[in-house]
């Protein structure tokens, strides 16, 4: 019996220093068929010149990255897709693990996500993702039957940031949600706490639109509450102490995110 095929729809923009180690990963795949989608957003680099040597499928979609998921999706000849940034590269068994799982009858997947990089805030990122393993509130899927994608309206276009909460939670309405234990590993690079709190305060421009419309609200409360977050992290105590001068920097950084996130929420709701 032949294998269904299997769509990643990978979306860039200007990530020329990513994206050769991300395609190289799906590449390395055990499991096949796979058609590899890159959907970039007007790339200045040769973002789109790397891509090219790697699949024919290479096309341009902007202006955010819900809108490129979409197209991508439409563009898509598999049974599943499968959405991941460019900055993430797959364990090999990722894709093969997520096809025997949703058999089971799930119309999602989460994947569990690992952070690397370079400096000390990165290594914080690292700190702070590896509480959320196995955390519903947090996590969201990224591999689903397509039709069960179509069937739901797949990305919210006008959402940018919270989009993948936004649909796990509305596919969560019909279907049951899984999850699989190949990780995904997103490289940080060499983040700066300047980057990550402009990332966020850019991104809560959106959190009204979602929250407003969210399919769990017990869950999109959580998701912004930074006394749930803390919770989260001073449950496992011995984690927090195993690496206090990091783990007091990523409590930091977690709190200036909520802070900048909490200003780009007033902005929007000013306009």
């Amino acid at each position: 019996m032949k294998s269904p095929l299997v769509s990643v729809i990978v979306t860039t923009r200007n990530e020329q220093r990513n994206i050769k180690n991300c395609l190289e990963s799906i590449k390395n795949q055990i499991y096949s068929p796979i058609q590899v989608l890159v959907v970039d957003n007007n790339s200045r680099d040769k973002t789109k010149e790397i891509a090219k040597k790697y699949t024919k499928f290479v096309y341009n979609k902007g202006p955010e990255r819900s809108a490129q998921r979409n197209y991508g999706a439409q563009k898509a000849k598999g049974e599943f897709v499968f959405f991941i940034d460019c900055d993430m590269m797959l364990a090999p068994e990722v894709v093969a693990q997520c096809v025997q799982t949703i058999k089971n009858g799930f119309g999602g997947l989460v994947i569990p996500e690992e952070s690397f990089g370079e400096g000390f805030w990165s290594q914080a990122k690292a700190l702070e993702r590896s509480f959320y393993l196995c955390n519903d509130t947090i996590e969201a899927a990224r591999f689903f039957p397509k039709k069960v994608f179509e069937e739901v309206g797949g990305f919210d276009e006008g959402l940018t940031g919270p989009e993948d909460w936004d649909l796990s939670q509305r596919i969560a309405k019909k279907y049951k949600m899984g999850r699989i234990q190949a990780l995904i590993l997103h490289n940080e690079g060499t983040l700066s706490l300047s980057r990550t709190i402009q990332k966020k305060y850019y991104y809560a421009k959106k959190f009204a639109p979602y929250i407003k419309k969210s399919a769990n609200k017990k869950n999109s409360k959580e998701q912004f509450s930074i006394l749930g977050r803390y919770q989260v992290f001073f449950s496992q105590p011995k984690k927090l102490l195993k690496n206090p001068v990091l783990s007091c920097g990523m409590l930091f950084m977690k709190t200036s995110e909520f802070i900048a996130g909490g200003l780009g929420y007033l902005v929007s709701q000013e306009r």
